[in-house]
């Protein structure tokens, strides 16, 4: 894996940032489910959100797989890609895409890509998402890497957040990809998580993630039953460097605010400098 880096015109701030994540119960309707991610964004924005982060599939979640496959988009050109820079624009955030099906050097895949646009409509950063979630237990089973091609670099980019790493759902079990960060103001992590590994793993996981890495972490995510019949276990949440949860929404559609401190991250890592005395 490389590390990607992406400069931008965003300085790191140096006093609070009010950052949203989205939770939705998105379906096999694309136009439905922007319909509802346009109206939470513009809800967000009227709350003084600068950043909003969007879940993991949010244009589509489908009982048939192959539908991500058939609306996938040439990076750069696509009514989605067009919808998230529209919206970034006309509210004035930095907007954080979800996940969306990107053209993978496969034909029959797809990248689950997140897409980063500035407060202008400019596209920042992309981020494709790297561990493919597998998993069975009975008759539950998911095989991401069926329709997904995985990604192989790891990504940061100045937000108005400051330092922000961009990482999407199963990489949560992954903690060298957030140490390959670096030093961080925010991780974002979009999701969909099943409902039977987001009960038993979801909450302690962030919360590691945001406690190893003195860091802020927003999780937006997917939360309910959706037409497909699929449950996903929701609990979108925005946790600070002690591993507090600052906002939760447990399930349904809806937004999470928080006000990302860096003072706070500051007096964190002078109180438990654990980033210093790292040996390996």
């Amino acid at each position: 894996m490389s590390l990607q880096q992406t400069p931008s015109d965003s300085a790191a701030p140096g006093r609070t940032v009010r950052i949203a994540a989205i939770q939705t119960v998105s379906g096999p309707d694309v136009a439905e489910n922007l319909a509802t991610a346009g109206r939470l964004i513009a809800e967000a924005a009227a709350e003084g959100a600068r950043l909003v982060a969007l879940p993991e599939y949010f244009p589509l979640i489908s009982g048939d797989e192959q539908q991500k496959v058939r609306i996938r988009e040439a990076d750069g050109d696509g009514p989605i890609q067009d919808f998230l820079a529209d919206a970034a624009r006309r509210h004035g955030v930095w907007l954080v895409g979800g996940t969306l099906p990107l053209v993978a050097d496969d034909a029959d895949k797809v990248r689950n890509s997140t897409l980063v646009f500035d407060d202008q409509g400019r596209r920042v950063a992309r981020y494709d998402k790297i561990h493919l979630f597998g998993f069975q237990r009975g008759g539950e089973r998911y095989d991401e890497s069926v329709t997904i091609e995985p990604g192989h670099e790891v990504v940061r980019f100045d937000s108005p957040a400051g330092p922000t790493g961009l990482s999407v759902c199963y990489d949560l079990r992954f903690p060298e990809l957030f140490r390959a960060f670096g030093e961080i103001n925010l991780i974002i992590l979009p999701a969909a998580f099943t409902y039977t590994t987001g009960r038993a793993h979801w909450e302690v996981l962030l919360r590691a993630r945001a406690i190893e890495n003195l860091c802020y972490v927003m999780a937006p995510a997917q939360g309910g039953r959706h037409p497909s019949g699929r449950v996903t276990w929701g609990h979108t949440m925005i946790i600070d460097p002690w591993g507090e949860i600052l906002a939760c929404r447990d399930e349904g559609p809806g937004v999470v605010l928080a006000d990302l401190d860096p003072a706070r991250i500051a007096a964190v890592r002078e109180s438990l400098p654990a980033l210093r005395h790292r040996c390996l």
